[in-house]
C-alpha cells in the first residue's frame, strides 16, 4: 500500500490529491489543512468522485506516508511581486510542518514558496538525508520554457535550473540553437512573468503545478530513475553549498538518486552563480 500526505489542501494541494487519486498513484491519501472548511470540502469532493482511495485527515498519520507534500502557507497574489517575498510569512509554516514530520522516513516534496529556501529549511529542521528532500518547480519552469522555445522556432530539449523564481536559469545551450543574448534575455523575462498572468486571471496557478507534482510523485513511487529539474540541497555541486537549488536530478524511490553537473556556457554560468548567491541569502534565515 502506498500513501501520500499533503499539508495544505487549497488549490494546488487539492488538485494534486485529485490527480494522484485519479491516476491511481496511491492507495491512501492523508490530507490536512489548518482551515477546517477547505479540508472538509476537499475530502468530500474527492469522496464524491467514487475513486477507490482511502482518505484520512489524521495529521499524525502524515509521518507514516511514503511521500509528504508541503503545500501549506501564504500563496502568491498579484500584490506579491516575487516568490521570495513570501519567505517571512511562510517560515513559521515550514517550522510547524517540520514538527509534524518528526520521525518521518519517506520523501518530502516541497511546493510552498519560496520553494528553494523552504526545501532547504525543511531539510535543516528535520535533520534527514538531503536526498529525501525534493523541491518542486523546475519541471513547471521547463514546460514553460519549452513553450516559449517553440514560439521562437526552437525544438531542442528545454531545461531550467537555478531558483524557482526571478533567478531561474534556462539552458539555451542544451537546445543546440544560437539565439543570442538579446533573445535569451527576452525569453527569460517572459518566463519570469509567466505565473503572474495566470494569477491575475484566476487567482493562482493550479493545473500546471499539480500535473508536474503528480509526475514527480509517480517518479518516486515507481522508482523511475528519470532525470528531472528539481531543487536539491547542494553540497558542492555546481560550486554551491548551503542552499537548495534547481539542478538535473535522477529521481527514484529513495528520492534524489544523483545530481548531474552539466557543462554550462558563460551566460548560464553567470546566471547560475547569481541564483546560488540569491538563494543562499534566503536560506541563511534557517541557519539561525
Amino acid at each position: 500500500m502506498t500513501s501520500l500526505a499533503i499539508l495544505g489542501v487549497g488549490k494546488v494541494g487539492g488538485e494534486t490529491a485529485f490527480l494522484s487519486a485519479a491516476l491511481g498513484l496511491v492507495d491512501e491519501i492523508v490530507l490536512y489543512d489548518s482551515y477546517e472548511p477547505i479540508l472538509r470540502a476537499q475530502v468530500l469532493d474527492l469522496q464524491h468522485t467514487g475513486i477507490d482511495v482511502t482518505i484520512s485527515t489524521d495529521a499524525a498519520a502524515m509521518r507514516d506516508a511514503d511521500i509528504f507534500v508541503f503545500a501549506a502557507g501564504t500563496p502568491r497574489t498579484p500584490e506579491i511581486k516575487t516568490r521570495a517575498d513570501l519567505l517571512e510569512a511562510n517560515i513559521p509554516v515550514a517550522r510547524r510542518c517540520s514538527e509534524h514530520l518528526q520521525g518521518f522516513s519517506g520523501v518530502v516534496i516541497t511546493v510552498t514558496n519560496p520553494m528553494d529556501a523552504n526545501n532547504y529549511g525543511l531539510w535543516k529542521m528535520m535533520g534527514i538525508d538531503r536526498q529525501r528532500c525534493i523541491g518542486f518547480g523546475g519541471q513547471l519552469d521547463s514546460a514553460r520554457f519549452a513553450r516559449y522555445l517553440g514560439e521562437a522556432g526552437v525544438s531542442g530539449p528545454a531545461w531550467v535550473l537555478g531558483e524557482h523564481g526571478e533567478h531561474q536559469v534556462p539552458l539555451f545551450s542544451k537546445t543546440g540553437a544560437d539565439l543570442g543574448t538579446e533573445k535569451r534575455e527576452a525569453i527569460l523575462s517572459r518566463m519570469q512573468g509567466a505565473s503572474m498572468e495566470v494569477i491575475r486571471g484566476k487567482g493562482g496557478t493550479v493545473f500546471g503545478p499539480a500535473y508536474h507534482i503528480a509526475m514527480l510523485i509517480r517518479a518516486v513511487l515507481d522508482d523511475r530513475r528519470e532525470m528531472l529539474a528539481c531543487s536539491c540541497v547542494l553540497d558542492g555541486e555546481y560550486g554551491l553549498s548551503g542552499c537548495s537549488l534547481g539542478v538535473p536530478a535522477r529521481i527514484g524511490r529513495e528520492g534524489v538518486l544523483g545530481i548531474e553537473e552539466w557543462d554550462l556556457d558563460a551566460w548560464e554560468e553567470k546566471k547560475m552563480a547569481e541564483a546560488g548567491a540569491f538563494v543562499q541569502g534566503l536560506c541563511r534565515r534557517f541557519d539561525v
